[in-house]
């Protein structure tokens, strides 16, 4: 049931389902990387590079809107870039006192945090996109095969599987936390701060020991059944000519916005 809360890929017959992951995450990283690469300012770039988005969503068929409606919720975090609307020196276009300090609004700061705002949102619009046509086993191979270290896509593997489990132990602790509290109807149960910041610190730690000892279990099952250090999977993973194809259009489609952004 919890594996289904952390799966994000959509069944769909579409030509991105049936490319080769190896070509969907390197087109994936060179997009991201295209787009932090973009001069600040650089709008018909990123209006070309969000046109790109949206012809890959219908190719997918999962709606014009997929990504969109799923990458407002990560704009809040990019506002961690709030500083550089002063830090960067330009024109002043607002100043405004706070405490003993001035703070002065610059263009070239407002122009900067705006370009790291669609930058930002174009990037994660494509790794929704990732994931929702890949599924996560294959994504773990694409990046074995593109010569990620090993021991970094078996964390990433094992973190995925487990992540489930974990959260299937923290819904059993709570539980029993529930049933340990009794409260009269209406009342709150349990005591003050204090008391509640020792019973989180308890359910932390039981959690700790669980998630090692039944690490450990589980290496053990995984050595008895051969395990070796790699992960196997049943797609063969083959290059076919269509993935040739479309690895080429991506790597003409970063260059073409590349020129876009500096002409």
């Amino acid at each position: 049931m919890h594996s289904n809360a952390f799966n994000r890929y959509r069944e769909k017959e579409s030509f991105l389902h049936r490319l080769d992951p190896r070509v969907k995450v390197a087109a994936t990283v060179a997009f991201i990387v295209s787009n932090a690469l973009l001069p600040d300012g650089a709008w018909f770039a990123f209006a070309f590079a969000w046109a790109f988005l949206l012809a890959c969503n219908l190719l997918s068929r999962l709606g014009a809107s997929y990504t969109f409606k799923r990458s407002i919720i990560a704009l809040p975090f990019a506002l961690i870039a709030i500083t550089v609307l002063f830090s960067v020196p330009g024109n002043p276009l607002a100043v405004f006192h706070f405490l003993n300090s001035t703070f002065a609004i610059t263009d070239a700061g407002l122009l900067r945090f705006a370009s790291i705002l669609v930058r930002s949102w174009l990037s994660v619009q494509m790794a929704i996109l990732l994931v929702a046509v890949t599924r996560f086993p294959d994504l773990v191979h694409a990046l074995e095969h593109l010569r990620v270290p090993a021991i970094l896509t078996t964390i990433i593997a094992f973190l995925y599987r487990y992540l489930f489990v974990l959260t299937d132990e923290v819904l059993r602790l709570l539980r029993a936390r529930e049933s340990r509290s009794a409260a009269a109807p209406g009342s709150r149960s349990g005591g003050g701060v204090a008391w509640r910041a020792k019973v989180a610190g308890n359910l932390a730690g039981q959690l700790f020991l669980r998630s090692y000892e039944r690490s450990d279990r589980i290496h053990n099952a995984m050595l008895a059944r051969g395990y070796a250090g790699r992960l196997y999977t049943l797609n063969p993973h083959e290059m076919r000519s269509k993935d040739y194809y479309a690895a080429a259009f991506a790597l003409a489609f970063v260059f073409l916005t590349q020129l876009i952004g500096r002409f």
